[in-house]
């Protein structure tokens, strides 16, 4: 496990030059708030930056040490940028040890709103697995275990509801993604008292909008959005398309910002998770979360100029 900190000088440059691209990604031309936008978690008040980051294969690095380095200057880049959120899960192979190495390197990494996941079957294993992500992340308290893919959710359930009342995790969640599951995961939620609850939507995939989007703020149940990119399908779906001289109206500089803004202008979503290996993208992805937001009749006009494609 690397555990070099890294050089005050370097931090300081590091910190240099994320100040100049962040002066470049979130204003081009414009003047911007300098403070992310933060979304309120219903169940505490607690706020919490609209913008996270995940970690499914971006941070499955193995013990390489140049690829940890790396990532550990991705994550240095989000919190820089004011980021909060990092989601994970054991079945990101070794992504949650990447995370405590990274955070080994960098010192410090105050923001942190730490989310992970129990997938796995049977409270037995389930505890022991939640045990391990602790130490992997280094940290004494998690803030957020969702239990993934709603794998024996009701099991694990029980479980979380006591490590919370014993302080061990701050909130509980459960989890689906592709699509799946929706009307399984709306009946947890109608029936259980979830913290948060996290699926995929973006600008293409809206099949959320009929139900769980509105259930969600009915129950009062934070929302994170994965697979906010599609796994890279959005960019591929506008390859060599310029960005529309209106994007201007609502602070967007690139097409990282328009996918991320439609989804965190919904006003139930409280925080997406895009992933990425390269602290260019990462400073792309931070600046969703600065300027204005598209308001509704902009949302429609952004749908369709991408069916129109």
């Amino acid at each position: 496990m690397i555990r070099d900190p890294v050089s005050l000088k370097r931090r300081r440059f590091l910190q240099g030059i994320t100040g100049l691209a962040a002066a470049s990604w979130l204003s081009p031309g414009l003047s911007l708030p300098q403070v992310i936008r933060t979304r309120r978690i219903p169940v505490s008040d607690e706020q919490v930056p609209v913008i996270g980051m995940g970690t499914w294969q971006t941070f499955d690095v193995g013990d390489d040490p140049e690829l940890v380095t790396a990532r550990a200057q991705v994550l240095e880049t989000f919190f820089d940028m004011g980021g909060g959120m990092v989601d994970s899960s054991p079945m990101y192979n070794s992504s949650e040890q990447v995370i405590g190495e990274c955070r080994d390197i960098l010192g410090s990494d105050a923001g942190l709103f730490s989310a992970t996941k129990v997938w796995t079957p049977g409270r037995w294993l389930g505890v022991k697995q939640m045990q391990r992500s602790l130490r992997l992340w280094g940290v004494s308290r998690l803030d957020l275990m969702q239990i993934h893919n709603m794998l024996d959710w009701e099991t694990h359930l029980e479980t979380l509801k006591d490590w919370k009342a014993e302080g061990k995790i701050r909130y509980i969640g459960i989890t689906t993604s592709h699509g799946r599951r929706h009307q399984a995961l709306a009946k947890a939620l109608e029936r259980e008292n979830f913290d948060f609850v996290q699926f995929t939507y973006n600008i293409l995939d809206r099949e959320a909008e009929q139900r769980l989007l509105p259930l969600a703020a009915e129950r009062g149940v934070a929302v994170i959005i994965n697979r906010p990119f599609r796994r890279g399908g959005l960019f591929d779906h506008v390859r060599d398309k310029p960005l529309p001289t209106w994007a201007g109206e609502f602070d967007c500089a690139n097409w990282a910002q328009f996918f991320l803004k439609f989804i965190v202008s919904h006003p139930a979503v409280t925080v997406a998770i895009p992933a990425t290996t390269r602290v260019d993208h990462m400073r792309e992805n931070m600046g969703a979360g600065f300027g204005r937001l598209p308001e509704p009749a902009m949302r429609q006009r952004m749908i369709r100029h991408m069916e129109a494609f």
